[in-house]
């Protein structure tokens, strides 16, 4: 069911090249369409994403009032909200703890320097809708946010008949200030122009298909945005100490996403592997969407056997997974040889679900080994952050021949000047 091969070089490379290839340029007819429908909206503004929304969604756009919220929230599974607040109030913990603070200080030179921090003033979050509406997203979206001090926390999703009530409970739960039945490149193009009553958002956060994708990467720029997504991934590193069962259950756990999904398993023990491919093929009689996981298996799935746990880290540092589970004998020693992952699960009962919904860090993960350079959200991307500088007079002057020394050999003479008059009386 998974292949299984032993690291010699060239299975590793083979590997990370599989990887890589899913994580192509977006078809060109979808960039041409998202591009068009943004240059439309610019134009046009409200009118056309009434159009497009009419078009693609059936519907106009539209607002939801807060009593809308609280019926979607009285509908739904007391279980499921109780879930929620309790996955709401981790999130929130979470990213109270990592909160930037302003600060300053005096400066070796005697004046005073810092930073001040600030929320953005409106956010947009973008929720898919149909059988693509995940309430968790919603949740790890708009809370981190919220946390930041964000002013305005905007939700959009496509207006169809069956929206999915959990979706707008979770919207309750956040904190959303304004849920907006708008979907896909017209949503993405109100929020970057401003568009009627939908406003223009300072960032776009949030899952959508790949005409979404294509437009958030075609706005950015004009807005911020979390990061362009790519297909779910799980990596895990496992010595013979690990449950079979367990490690096929999480490598299926992230299959089960799509068919471009990637699950590998690094281990040092062959007879781990071939259990663990017994337990797939096992556990994947009463699981649905076994063609699904057959095909992501077969295709971007892997079992690579290695000399070592340092190989392990070596390969999984090259392959910079979005999840990256150690399910060793002692996984925390593992984690200093660790530099490339979206979230590290150490242990076999921390498996990749429990960071999906409830443990209180971001599922939001950066995917197609951009790990290498990017970062999970978190409060920290709903913060922008100003210098601050003072300075006396005293001070100045004390500076002011090496600050006129850099802006004479740039040969920037108002720059100079800048500091020059205000010692002219004292010549």
């Amino acid at each position: 069911m998974i292949p299984i091969v032993k690291a010699d070089g060239a299975a590793e490379q083979a590997l990370l090249e599989n990887l890589r290839s899913r994580a192509a340029e977006a078809n060109e007819g979808i960039v041409k369409t998202a591009a068009a429908v943004l240059a439309d909206v610019k134009e046009r503004g409200y009118e056309a994403v009434r159009e497009y929304s009419l078009k693609f969604d059936h519907a106009e756009p539209r607002e939801f009032t807060s009593g809308e919220l609280e019926a979607a929230y009285a509908a739904c599974d007391p279980a499921l909200i109780q879930a929620m607040e309790h996955a709401a109030a981790n999130i929130r913990d979470y990213n109270e703890h990592l909160l930037t603070k302003s600060a300053e200080w005096n400066s070796p030179d005697g004046g005073r320097v810092g930073r001040v921090v600030r929320g953005l003033s409106r956010v947009g979050v973008y929720v898919p809708g149909g059988t693509a509406a995940y309430p968790s997203s919603v949740l790890m979206n708009a809370v981190p946010a919220k946390v930041a001090g964000v002013e305005e926390i905007v939700m959009v999703t496509p207006p169809t008949e069956n929206l999915n009530q959990a979706v707008l409970a979770a919207a309750k739960i956040a904190g959303v200030d304004r849920v907006i039945g708008v979907g896909g490149t017209q949503a993405v193009a109100a929020l970057t122009w401003g568009a009627g009553f939908i406003p223009r958002v300072d960032k776009l956060v949030g899952p959508g298909n790949a005409y979404v994708a294509a437009a958030k990467r075609l706005a950015y720029g004009n807005l911020d945005i979390d990061m362009v997504a790519g297909p779910s991934e799980v990596l895990v590193i496992a010595d013979e100490s690990a449950n079979p069962k367990y490690v096929a259950a999480d490598l299926m756990s992230q299959a089960e996403h799509d068919v471009m999904a990637s699950a590998i398993l690094l281990t040092t023990s062959m007879e781990l592997a071939q259990a663990v491919d017994a337990e797939i093929v096992r556990q994947m009689g009463y699981l649905t969407r076994s063609e699904i996981m057959e095909q992501s298996l077969r295709d971007f799935g892997a079992a690579i056997v290695c000399g070592t746990l340092e190989d392990c880290a070596r390969i999984a540092n090259l392959a910079a997974p979005e999840h990256l589970e150690i399910c060793t004998a002692r996984p925390r020693e593992l984690l200093p040889l660790i530099q490339n992952a979206g979230a590290v699960f150490l242990g076999s009962y921390t498996p990749e679900p429990l960071g999906d919904y409830l443990a209180g860090p971001d599922h939001v993960l950066p995917t197609s080994g951009t790990a290498r350079f990017f970062s999970p959200l978190s409060v920290d991307s709903f913060l922008k952050t100003m210098s601050v500088l003072e300075f006396d007079r005293p001070t100045l002057k004390r500076l002011s021949r090496e600050v006129e020394c850099f802006a004479e050999t740039e040969h920037l003479t108002a720059h100079a000047n800048s500091i020059r008059v205000r010692f002219e009386d004292e010549e």
